[in-house]
């Protein structure tokens, strides 16, 4: 199957729901008359100085982590299955620390909003970009996989700085079709391409005869646990997405992994690390084992930078998911008992 000719899902015609029709346009009216109030709102805090506006972010951490307590039991139980030889003040420690990161990164991201290149590429640096030029100039395509690690909004705006590539990214899309509009404006305003992951074989087409950099957040939890990679991620069996592996093994396109890293407050690296330059060679599952090692050390070197408010864990592994067990054998759950 090609990745980049679209599902014949796509094509089937959707039925027409009429009843209720006028309250959804004079919903559709209300959301675009509200999104240039908004959209000056946030374009005009984001013109502040960093300092005043992390003194914003410092306010927001104090809401979230003593007052609210935002996600913070959802936090704490991922830290303590990612780290379990740490202590409890330890892990409260990553979480403190992570809380400042999650703060910031909202902030920043509505600076994104009126930087400059000048900003961008001050605050964001790509230690070894010569990695996909090399396969630029080879006249091939690239894909690019990272995980939720702060700031990934930072680079999206200033990839497109760094490469000679088309630079794509594949999003998921919010429900709130206002601030959808926004995300979109702002990551797209230095020249990035927004493919949605809902409907990606589509959306890929205009690009098809382009050289072109797919950049995909590899970490994201599967919609369909039936159709997903189980390996081990810190120890416990967790599902992944089978499809960033099986685009590049089926067009045969070159991957690089990205870690991104925080130098100090608003100041980011991405390094990059060479995974496969002809995927369609590798074993199903290979691809997938090697970004998740790689996953899992770049969070161990700085782990309050990853998203750890999302329930990573949240899907347990059942004897029915075997066939989609991609670890090492010793390790899927149950197999000393069948031996």
């Amino acid at each position: 199957m090609n990745p980049e000719v679209p599902d014949a899902k796509f094509f089937q015609e959707r039925p027409v729901i009429r009843h209720e029709e006028e309250p959804c346009v004079i919903f559709a009216c209300y959301r675009r008359m509200m999104y240039y109030p908004v959209y000056f709102l946030l374009y005009a805090l984001s013109l502040l100085p960093m300092r005043i506006l992390y003194l914003l972010s410092d306010l927001a951490y104090l809401l979230l982590y003593y007052v609210t307590g935002y996600r913070k039991k959802v936090v704490m139980e991922n830290l303590a299955t990612a780290f379990p030889d740490h202590t409890w003040q330890q892990n409260k420690q990553i979480a403190r620390e992570f809380y400042r990161n999650f703060t910031d990164n909202f902030i920043e991201t509505l600076k994104l909003l009126s930087a400059s290149k000048a900003f961008l590429t001050r605050h964001f640096i790509v230690d070894n970009p010569e990695l996909f030029e090399a396969y630029f100039q080879q006249g091939r395509k690239c894909q690019l996989h990272l995980g939720h690690s702060f700031n990934w909004e930072f680079a999206n705006t200033v990839m497109p700085f760094y490469t000679s590539y088309t630079f794509l990214v594949v999003y998921m899309p919010v429900e709130n079709k206002l601030f959808n509009r926004l995300l979109l404006r702002l990551r797209s305003r230095t020249g990035t391409a927004l493919l949605p992951a809902t409907g990606l074989s589509r959306a890929i087409i205009p690009f098809r005869n382009r050289q072109y950099m797919l950049t995909l957040v590899a970490d994201q939890a599967p919609g369909n646990l039936a159709k997903s990679f189980w390996l081990p991620f810190f120890n416990r069996p967790t599902p992944f997405m089978q499809g960033p592996e099986r685009g590049a093994r089926i067009a045969d396109i070159p991957v690089l992994f990205a870690s991104i890293y925080k130098t100090r407050r608003g100041y980011y690296h991405a390094r990059l690390e060479r995974a496969a330059d002809h995927p369609s060679g590798l074993p199903e599952g290979a691809l997938t084992r090697m970004f998740i090692d790689f996953l899992e050390r770049s969070i161990r070197q700085q782990p309050s930078m990853y998203l750890w408010t999302h329930r990573r864990w949240k899907h347990d592994w059942k004897d029915q998911y075997a066939s989609l067990w991609i670890g090492p054998p010793a390790e899927r759950p149950g197999s000393r008992d069948t031996r």
